[in-house]
């Protein structure tokens, strides 16, 4: 008769996937059409009742996901009622851990982020600006201990043009370097063959989904995929998908990753 199997050890051998949600959450408020851009843009300066409402919604959507990324979070100013909307948002989906990064205030009307929610508990986080003309935009760089080394996990949200963005990609080239377990995930602005992105995923080793990226901006109508997700060689990412919902002009962009070893959850 064999002896009976350890369920203990096979559990601790088992792959650990990792569900991770990235979006832009304009503040909290929602674009559905182009022209509100110009109609509704007292929202980006003033509260509105809807950007709660939209919050608690988006909170809904979360309680799925391990580790979230977001960028354009008011980190506390009169359009968001003096709310810090990251601290909110883990608070209303139950994340144990949270962390932002201001990058851009203007006055005391608005004040925006990036954030991360995280249910493991990192082991340490920092905020990094990013280069360019005009400051304001920034990565957030948090590190999770696993049993085969170290996750560093990158959120970011990157410059509208080229020359600013592949300034900012060489900039998180050098954060990420070859680390063996990385992912960089947030709007980064630009599609996956554009040079500097591709430049990013040559000199760092990370790696898309296979097949097309979904599209996420705009989100009445995606046609460009400028958010992503990317990992490094060692892991997997086994879906990749966008999430209706009506915050923002981008969709949320979701993924499942598949990690070479299990995560040491804290408890």
């Amino acid at each position: 008769m064999s002896a009976p199997r350890n369920q203990t050890t096979e559990a601790k051998a088992a792959p650990q996937r990792l569900r991770l949600l990235s979006c832009n959450i304009l503040a909290g408020g929602s674009v559905r059409r182009y022209r509100h851009y110009v109609t509704e843009s007292w929202k980006q300066v003033l509260p509105a009742r809807s950007k709660r409402g939209n919050l608690d919604r988006f909170a809904e959507l979360l309680a799925d996901y391990d580790i979230v990324g977001l960028q354009e979070a008011d980190a506390g100013s009169l359009r968001s009622g003096f709310l810090n909307q990251t601290q909110y948002l883990a608070e209303a989906a139950g994340f144990p851990y949270w962390s932002h990064q201001p990058n851009r205030k203007i006055a005391q009307f608005a004040a925006s982020s990036n954030g991360l929610l995280t249910r493991i508990k990192p082991l340490e986080v920092r905020d990094y600006p990013l280069p360019g003309r005009i400051p304001g935009r920034g990565a957030l760089w948090a590190k999770f201990p696993t049993a085969a080394g170290e996750l560093v996990v990158v959120v970011a949200h990157l410059s509208l043009g080229p020359v600013a963005r592949m300034r900012q990609f060489g900039f998180i080239a050098d954060l990420i370097g070859r680390q063996p377990l990385a992912v960089l995930m947030g709007d980064l602005n630009c599609a996956l063959d554009s040079p500097e992105l591709v430049g990013l995923l040559r000199r760092t080793g990370l790696t898309p989904a296979h097949g097309v990226p979904p599209a996420t901006f705009p989100s009445w109508r995606p046609r460009r995929a400028i958010d992503h997700i990317l990992v490094s060689e060692k892991m997997e990412i086994e879906q990749l998908f966008t999430l209706p919902h009506p915050v923002s002009d981008h969709l949320p962009l979701a993924a499942t990753i598949r990690l070479p070893e299990p995560l040491r959850l804290s408890a």
